[in-house]
């Protein structure tokens, strides 16, 4: 991982806040993809911003986004920027707080450098491989809870149905956040035991969040135990499970 490469997202995310807040509780114009899936002005001109800006200082990167369209080119590249312009749209077209820019850098499959950045709550998650995780520069570290029965855990509703468990749903205290990186992040700065998304997951919503929440120490996989992935040709993952060792095993032990 080139040395500079957590810097160079720290910095462009912090831009990246600049230009979402000029358009944050100013009614901007929005889309619906299909399945009730909004996508904002602000989106496309973060996505631009990125682009622009990130390629420029890495030329030889590849490039996967939610709202670009998708170049096989980047199977080829040795390393990729992955990039959610604005993770939780919902909640910023709403004119809430709980949105984030996620970005992260993939190597040969693996992230090396993240940042997730919450403008409005002026939190700047970042990690390196091998470097740890912090939070406005202080290091994170995730909980070590010894079992999943009574954990706290980030999840969607849909995730707790009886059908996704062997014997029900274990108890637990269910949250959410609008974001799926800050979710990760969060479990990476110690405020929660468990996230857990047993759907499959896009790259641009979770390569940031699983490096800062492993860099803090937690276990993240996909839905099966296996290791993620990324820059795959369909840019999606096996769910995901983030958790310390002894929780993220019963959480194993317990789905269906």
């Amino acid at each position: 991982m080139p040395e500079s490469d957590r810097a160079l997202l720290e910095e462009t995310a912090l831009e990246a806040g600049e230009i979402a807040r000029s358009f944050w509780r100013e009614d901007p114009q929005v889309w619906d993809k299909g399945g009730d899936d909004p996508v904002s002005e602000a989106d496309f001109a973060v996505d631009r911003h990125l682009k622009h800006r990130l390629l420029s200082a890495r030329p030889d990167y590849g490039w996967v986004s939610e709202e670009t369209e998708d170049d096989m080119a980047r199977l080829q590249a040795d390393r990729v920027f992955i990039v959610d312009p604005i993770d939780g749209t919902r909640s910023f077209v709403a004119g809430e707080k709980t949105w984030a820019h996620s970005i992260a850098v993939a190597e040969k499959g693996r992230i090396t450098a993240a940042c997730v950045y919450l403008p409005v709550r002026e939190k700047l998650y970042t990690a390196g491989l091998g470097q740890g995780a912090t939070l406005n520069k202080a290091p994170l570290a995730a909980l070590s809870r010894d079992r999943l029965m009574g954990a706290s855990v980030l999840s969607p509703r849909v995730s707790f149905k009886p059908e996704f468990w062997k014997t029900g749903p274990p108890e637990v205290s269910r949250h959410f956040r609008p974001s799926l990186a800050y979710r990760l992040a969060l479990v990476g700065e110690g405020r929660f035991d468990a996230m857990i998304t047993l759907r499959p997951a896009w790259e641009w919503d979770i390569a940031a969040g699983a490096l800062i929440a492993s860099e803090a120490g937690a276990m993240v996989t996909d839905r099966h135990g296996q290791d993620l992935t990324f820059n795959s040709p369909a840019r999606q993952t096996a769910g995901v499970l983030t958790a310390s060792l002894n929780v993220h095993a019963d959480l194993l032990k317990e789905l269906a």
